[in-house]
């Protein structure tokens, strides 16, 4: 039997025009789209279709900009006859994610998001720390550069993309060693990222602990289908468990190599990439070949889903 996974992306997947073709075509993307604004009290939907650019890239912005997109993307996939049989989102997407699984209502994980992007983008002043992502390093090599590179300072694994593409965060100029480190061992390419903040690493705890009361006050309700957190890369179901793994995942790794493994555990034959661009899809194929899937996030897209429940 095919079993569907939806994966929805996180911050890096935006560009200024996302949403516009779904919200032009299909009317319960239009309505998601209003949705968005009125419950922000901004036209939110308006820097999704037509920028400015600088506007959308600003984190507090970019957060709710891709939450709306992608689910946009869903409701236009859930009326159209698809549906998930399990759940996974890229750090931010994890928001989506549980949308999707019903465990939060999409207003209340528009503002949400757009706190959690506020607090992480205040955590931890401009120039302070950065990210950087390093291609193909040999494997088991990760612990010892980064410990080498930390010379008191914090360096750590922020994303665990794929077995290709490892991302770390941290004091800039810790980041900056490793990625020396990184070279000297082997990786095939460093690249420091065009990030305004370090995400996911212990400079982020100050952001965490903002996002706690919002979280606490937040409602959140047991998962219709089972969602495979970044946290921890292990199936959920309560809302407890939901709501733990948001706050957890702040200055934790997303362990996305991981999750993807144990989606096709469980069962997980194909997926679907929900939102703007195709960044998951690329790297599922990396992780898990076997698993095979499309991307939606524009309206000439829907004809490659149908292939996915065949």
């Amino acid at each position: 039997m095919t079993q569907i996974a939806f994966l929805f992306p996180g911050q890096g997947s935006q560009s200024t025009g996302m949403g516009k073709l779904l919200a032009e075509q299909f009317p319960i993307a239009r309505e998601t789209f209003e949705q968005a604004d009125d419950a922000l009290g901004m036209p939110l939907s308006g820097l999704c279709f037509v920028g400015p650019d600088e506007e959308l890239k600003k984190t507090e912005n970019t957060q709710p900009a891709l939450l709306a997109v992608s689910i946009a993307a869903w409701r236009v996939l859930s009326e159209a006859g698809y549906h998930a049989d399990m759940v996974a989102g890229h750090s931010l997407g994890e928001y989506s994610a549980l949308v999707a699984a019903g465990a939060l209502d999409f207003e209340d994980a528009l503002r949400l998001v757009r706190k959690r992007g506020q607090y992480m983008q205040e955590a931890v002043p401009l120039g302070v720390g950065t990210m950087a992502a390093l291609l193909k390093l040999p494997e088991d090599r990760l612990d010892e550069i980064l410990a080498g590179a930390a010379q008191g300072e914090i360096v750590t694994a922020a994303n665990l993309n794929s077995p290709d593409q490892i991302v770390i965060a941290g004091h800039t100029a810790a980041v900056e060693r490793a990625m020396q480190l990184a070279k000297m061992a082997g990786a095939r390419k460093t690249v420091l990222l065009p990030v305004s903040a370090p995400f996911h690493c212990p400079l982020m705890r100050p952001a965490q602990q903002r996002l706690k009361q919002d979280l606490d006050a937040a409602n959140f309700r047991d998962l219709s289908v089972p969602l495979v957190n970044n946290w921890q890369a292990r199936e959920i179901h309560s809302a407890a468990d939901a709501r733990e793994g948001l706050y957890q995942q702040v200055p934790n790794p997303v362990r996305w190599t991981a999750s993807i493994r144990r989606l096709a555990s469980l069962g997980a034959t194909r997926f679907i990439e929900t939102g703007p661009g195709g960044v998951l899809t690329g790297l599922c194929r990396q992780i898990e070949p076997t698993l095979k899937g499309v991307k939606f996030g524009e309206p000439a897209d829907l004809e490659k889903v149908k292939d996915v429940q065949s």
